[in-house]
């Protein structure tokens, strides 16, 4: 992107729309993302910040005046310059408080989206951290209000907040054009402490101490990592106006210097935006990636009917499908149920049987166009009549058998070689029989012999075509089993690396609490809610921590997949039983 685009419209203050020139800008990207969002009061500076993350000196308006130069979330990609083949997502937010708005909750909408897109939240405000610029972020206090994890009404509020903290953003605070020294008591302290103390709660239990209290609950309790720069001012007041048209080199060096360790600081510890568990991409698009990697993969073998052999096409549809069903593994998104595996299994069956059915029809074509040109003879001989005389039907046997030797001699005819050739022989059969009659040069007990010999034959080649449709079915079964089997091992490694990740994303959740326990030590209640949702954490990990929920899994997938999927499907279950004794 040369630069940025509005991806979320604030219609006249009271309508939000996403724009998609900018939703399909998203969908297009396929690396992984960090997405930087800032948000605080209009003409603060903000879109200053975010240009220099771009590594740039416009793009997002600065403006020149009090009026908010930016409408709804504007957004910029571009490429991460510390993580190879990451993408960094930029959201720059209208200003709060606009007095041209007239619609404090249109603020609120613009703040719950910024913290439910990104992955690393920027604060920007101007002076101290003081109580009036703590009560000017009252928005966080709303967001329990305006934000739901879990679909139900009956599920515990305050078991749905606990979760907060997984889904979002780490937070860091920006104070511009601060004046004052870092000191606490007449002690030097750093930044980070600088907000941590003013984040401190305060004792007691009046109405002032929970009105004061509260905000500071929030953000300790909703985010995580709370970091914090202060900047001094980077120009004189008139400068400032025009400031992106300003020279680093007249800027206030304190000033650039902070602006870089910024920016240094959030290349290298903003995370990739991600749900609980890791999981980046929704379901449906999954399935569409990866029926798209199947086809482009089986495209490439189309170009080669038809296979040599059925072993040679099962081959390359083995590996095609692994590669979708990873494809999948890697995008999909909490199909706790399997559904979504079961319809990319269905979906890849579907497909499996068009190119199965493309790979016979280029075998029956080219074994025809094959016997037509090795049949001109035999044909010109029965039109020319030189069949029809004393050792005709001698003639004809031959001519017949230098057919199927040269038939059966030449190479990539197909898995219908054999059927093709049937039928060939079978619509000869009545002139064959003509031309016994024929021939004179026979007795009635040698053509009654003749018969018999013919008679054999076709039965023998009869039976050797039903042996090799029973064989091809039965390769056809065995690959339908290993593909079950495939992709319940692959469903097995997704959540043996779902049940770390869980792992991982809970005992940083339990560090986080115990560290905002000591936050709210002298707040008796608070502290025994984190205490039970501590052990909650530690109870999921106990539960993770056997085989029992990926069997369950796996049951799911074979439950789903007998509703789903014909033939063999029908009988997963006792497949996937046999399986999970074998692997467990």
């Amino acid at each position: 992107m040369q630069h940025p685009v509005c991806l979320i419209e604030n219609q006249e203050g009271n309508k939000l729309t996403i724009n998609q020139e900018a939703a399909q800008i998203l969908q297009n990207i396929t690396n992984p993302v960090v997405v930087v969002a800032i948000v605080g009061k209009y003409r603060t500076g903000k879109s200053y910040l975010m240009n220099k993350l771009a590594g740039s000196n416009d793009g997002f308006a600065l403006g020149s005046s009090i009026q908010s130069k930016t409408k709804g979330i504007w957004m910029w990609c571009v490429p991460h310059p510390h993580k190879h083949g990451h993408t960094l997502v930029l959201l720059d937010t209208e200003g709060l408080g606009d007095v041209e708005k007239g619609d404090s909750k249109n603020d609120a909408w613009i703040f719950s989206l910024a913290v439910l897109l990104s992955s690393t939240l920027v604060y920007n405000s101007i002076g101290t951290i003081d109580q009036d610029s703590v009560e000017k972020l009252h928005y966080v206090t709303e967001l329990t209000e305006r934000i739901k994890l879990k679909a139900s009404k009956n599920d515990d509020e305050d078991d749905e907040t606990a979760e907060f903290k997984r889904s979002f953003p780490s937070f860091i605070w920006c104070v511009r054009d601060f004046t004052l020294k870092l000191e606490h008591e007449g002690k030097p302290i750093t930044q980070d402490e600088y907000l941590q103390n003013a984040l401190m709660l305060k004792k007691g239990m009046s109405k002032k101490v929970q009105d004061y209290n509260f905000p500071r609950e929030c953000i300790n309790h909703f985010f995580h990592s709370h970091k914090c720069f202060v900047f001094e001012r980077p120009a004189s007041s008139s400068d400032l106006q025009h400031l992106e048209d300003i020279p680093e080199t007249q800027l206030d060096p304190k000033f650039v210097d902070q602006a870089n360790i910024f920016c240094n600081y959030v290349y290298s510890n903003s995370q990739t935006k991600s749900l609980a568990g890791g999981h980046t991409i929704e379901n449906t698009t999954a399935i569409h990636e990866a029926l798209s990697v199947y086809k482009e993969e089986m495209n490439q073998l189309v170009k080669t009917f038809p296979t040599e052999t059925q072993e040679e096409f099962l081959q390359y549809k083995e590996q095609a499908e692994n590669m979708a069903v990873k494809t999948f593994m890697d995008r999909s998104f909490k199909d706790d149920k399997r559904q979504y595996q079961a319809q990319l299994m269905k979906d890849l069956h579907v497909l499996f049987e068009e190119f199965n059915r493309r790979n016979e029809e280029a075998s029956i074509t080219k074994c025809k166009e094959l016997i037509h040109v090795l049949s001109v003879n035999l044909e010109k001989g029965v039109g020319d009549g030189e069949f029809c005389k004393p050792g005709g039907h001698k003639l004809f046997v031959e001519e017949k058998q230098r057919l199927i030797d040269s038939f059966n001699n030449t190479p990539r005819k197909g898995i219908m070689a054999t059927e093709v050739l049937q039928e060939f022989i079978e619509s000869k059969k009545n002139t064959e029989a003509a031309i016994l009659q024929a021939d004179k040069s026979l007795t009635l007990r040698e053509k009654e012999m003749e018969e018999a010999r013919i008679q054999r034959e076709a039965e023998e080649q009869k039976h050797q075509l039903e042996v090799e449709k029973l064989k091809q079915e039965e390769k056809l079964r065995e690959e339908q089993v290993r593909s079950f089997e495939q992709q319940a091992i692959m469903l097995k490694e997704k959540m043996e690396q779902e049940r770390l990740q869980m792992l991982k994303e809970n005992e940083w959740m339990i560090e986080e609490k115990l560290r905002e326990k000591e936050k709210v030590k002298d707040h008796p209640h608070k502290a025994n809610m984190l205490d039970e949702q501590v052990q909650d954490l530690r109870n999921q990990n106990e539960q993770t921590n056997g085989n029992d929920w990926i069997i369950h899994g796996i049951g799911a997938l074979s439950e789903v997949a007998a509703l789903a999927l014909p033939g063999i499907y029908g009988k997963v279950a006792n497949i996937a039983a046999s399986f999970i004794r074998r692997i467990f």
